[in-house]
């Protein structure tokens, strides 16, 4: 029995000589994988549920520090093995923290192996080499099947696997992962991006779900922003957290993103570079963590950054201690920072104390958004003013070149209309000339043709047959009156010889005649035709006369209708041009008031370089103040949020901004250090998305532009 004894403890000393690094919890244990190594041919991986969080304190704000640990009351380091109800696992919790020295909690509660048999012993445990990189604790055959780089051993026969990315494109699932960027550098105008899959089913995460991922950037620096906006561009994407685009210099820095439990379900957070075409150093080496669920070294919920050690420091992204104008601040930041309260001399922290770091290199500390109560502010309050001056001048100078143009417009259309309507006059006048021409000349047809007829059935044979006739008559009676025919008297002879020469002359005259008769006839027929003709003529002459009366009735109107047209064109025409009159008037004035309005805009931003030359940075709070007779926001765009803050006189405010960290009413130059007595230290940086003047609008407040801010830096130190 003594062996045994002493061979446990021999086994717990070697744990405990090689367990101790020295470093933060959060270096001790991260997230927990599980290779596919030759253990798996022979045993299952033990799935392990969310486990709760540790009942020492009320929340990760107030927990342990990694070297002041407070007593923890354990009966027996192994009755776990020993008891298994549900109600012995929940204290069985604190006393795994023990474990964390002696096995790095590769034995959780629910473990269901012995204490000398259990095959997950040292599977995937996180280790550091002699040069600081992080690596897992596996087998060498392991690590070569994931591609990893051996670099130093662990206990039992296993190496430390430092598994490193220098690719684009790629799925990583191992812990302690290093994406760094191509050996063969990046180009302009391109993107980059790395994903991480998380998987409980997967055999490198199998040991423990996956809720939290890490990054911290090792190194990090790529083209620093246009006027606050970045160009190139980190995004993160696929996590529940929402990180905001960085760019710049972040080496330093880090984030947690959360993700759903992977036990829950897969889930992929992808991050990526994308590149502008601007010329730049560009290079990064991203530490990649997966951290366990229930984990007490896990980031609060909603926190991009968390700071556990009882001192350090935070800054904002793409803050440095470098000298020049250039704004280094980003734009659309808007994430929580949380510092974990530790204790202090074996007592619990009751306040935590930031104030602005120290710079050596001409570098400002602090410098978010302009105040507006100095006299730089001021200026800039005239700026805006005169910046909504103009561009209120320039809109009412668009509405009167629009008015104007439009009035142009109308015009035009009603020269066109007047064009058209003159030209429909002219074509409904000429018809009528023409129409009017038609009807004179069939009327002057029908008496020439009625004229025809008339001569046609008028001719002289009837005379000269009368004539006959007479001189028929006369020597019919000169023979009858003959008393003896046999022996006439020469009266008698005379008078029938005188009646006969009548009638031959008149049967003369007759044979004439009715030869002229007989060409009267040809004539008459001719005339007849003539006549036929002449009615058709007459019919048709006088249809054309209705007809022509009609198209010159027609005629007559259309020219009446062409007429009032041509008076309508021509009064619209007028209106038109009486309307461009009277639109130009306000152009000009408009214009006048654009020239002056950019004289005073240029005035006032002259005014604003020589205040802010001459003016002192100072501080700002989270108030409004009237500027020129205007409500102007101070610290509502951009500004860093400490809820209960206060300094050493009891001045208390929350939201700053301006040159320095102060949460005096009255601006000031100086920065002091200020202190919160919450239990819950969240501190909150947003910024808005842009550096240019915020103009008044509804439910708008208006704000002065910005240039040169660079973000802040800050020492924390509990008390």
């Amino acid at each position: 029995m003594a062996k045994c004894v002493s061979l446990l403890c021999a086994l717990l000393m070697l744990q405990v000589s090689r367990a101790y690094d020295g470093d933060a919890e959060e270096d001790l244990a991260p997230a927990i994988r599980q290779y596919s190594g030759d253990f798996l041919l022979q045993f299952q991986p033990v799935k392990r549920p969310m486990t709760t969080r540790l009942p020492d304190y009320s929340s990760l704000y107030e927990s342990r520090t990694p070297i002041i640990r407070p007593q923890l009351n354990i009966n027996s380091p192994f009755k776990k093995y020993l008891f298994k109800s549900e109600t012995e696992k929940v204290r069985n919790h604190a006393e795994n923290r023990l474990f964390v020295g002696l096995f790095n909690n590769v034995l959780p509660s629910t473990n269901a192996w012995g204490l000398l048999i259990n095959p997950l012993v040292q599977n995937s445990i996180s280790c550091t080499t002699s040069s600081g990189e992080s690596g897992i604790c596996t087998l060498g055959s392991v690590c070569s099947l994931y591609g990893g780089r051996l670099s130093g051993s662990c206990s039992f026969g296993r190496v430390c696997c430092i598994n490193t990315v220098a690719t684009c494109g790629g799925t990583v699932t191992l812990n302690n992962t290093y994406w760094q960027s191509p050996s063969t550098g990046v180009s302009a105008s391109s993107t980059c991006a790395l994903k991480i899959h998380t998987d409980a089913t997967i055999a490198e995460q199998s040991r423990k779900p996956i809720c939290q991922i890490r990054l911290d950037f090792i190194t990090f620096a790529t083209a620093q922003p246009t006027a606050g906006t970045c160009t190139d561009t980190f995004t993160v994407s696929g996590a529940t957290t929402v990180a905001p685009t960085i760019c710049g210099d972040n080496s330093g820095q880090h984030m947690y993103l959360d993700v759903p439990s992977s036990d829950i379900s897969p889930n992929e957070v992808q991050l990526k570079f994308t590149f502008s075409s601007a010329v730049a150093t560009r290079f990064w080496n991203v530490k990649i963590e997966t951290l366990p669920c229930g984990a007490t070294y896990l980031a609060p919920a909603d926190c991009l950054q968390y700071f556990s050690a009882a001192s350090g420091r935070v800054k904002s992204f793409n803050w440095q201690d470098v000298a020049g104008t250039a704004t280094r601040q980003l734009n659309n930041q808007n994430y929580n920072i949380c510092l974990r309260k530790e204790l202090v001399s074996s007592q619990k922290a009751n306040k935590m104390c930031v104030s602005v770091c120290a710079v050596t290199n001409g570098g400002d500390a602090f410098s978010i958004t302009t105040p507006t109560s100095t006299s730089a502010a001021n200026a800039a309050a005239a700026v805006v003013a005169a910046t909504t001056d103009l561009a209120n001048a320039q809109t009412a100078l668009t509405n009167a070149q629009t008015a104007l143009t439009a009035a142009q417009t109308t015009l035009a259309t009603n020269q066109a209309a007047l064009v058209a309507a003159q030209t429909a006059l002219t074509t409904a006048t000429d018809a009528v000339t023409a129409a009017q021409d038609v009807f004179d000349t069939a009327e002057a047809a029908v008496p020439v043709a009625q004229t025809a007829l008339t001569d046609a059935q008028t001719e002289p044979l009837q005379l000269h047959q009368a004539t006959l006739a007479t001189a028929q008559a006369d020597l019919a009676a000169a023979q009858a009156a003959v008393t003896d025919p046999a022996n006439p008297t020469q009266a008698e002879t005379d008078a029938i010889t005188a009646a006969q020469a009548a009638v031959d002359t008149a049967q003369a005259a007759v044979d004439v005649a009715q030869t002229g008769a007989d060409n009267a006839q040809t004539a008459v027929d001719a005339a007849q035709t003539n006549v036929d003709n002449a009615q058709t003529a007459l019919a048709s002459a006088q249809t054309a006369v209705s007809d022509a009366q009609t198209a010159l009735t027609n005629a007559q109107t259309a020219a009446t209708d062409a007429q009032t047209a041509v008076n309508t064109a021509q009064t619209a025409v007028d209106n038109a041009q009486a309307d461009v009159v009277n639109a130009q008037g306000p152009v000009t004035a408009a214009q006048i008031t654009v020239a002056n309005a950019q004289v005073a805009l240029t005035a006032a931003q002259t005014a604003l370089t020589n205040a802010a030359n001459s003016a002192a940075p100072l501080s700002g709070v989270g108030i409004s103040t009237i500027v020129n007779g205007v409500n102007t926001a101070t610290c509502l765009y951009d500004f860093l949020l400490i809820p209960g803050a206060r300094d050493s006189t009891n001045a208390e405010a929350d939201r700053f901004c301006g040159n320095a960290l102060n949460p005096a009413i009255t601006p000031v130059a100086t920065s002091v250090q200020v202190c919160t007595s919450n239990k819950q230290v969240k501190m909150t940086y947003r910024t808005d998305g842009t550096e240019n003047a915020v103009v008044a609008g509804a439910n708008v407040l208006p704000a002065p532009a910005d240039s040169g801010n660079v973000g802040f830096c800050l020492d924390y130190q509990e008390k």
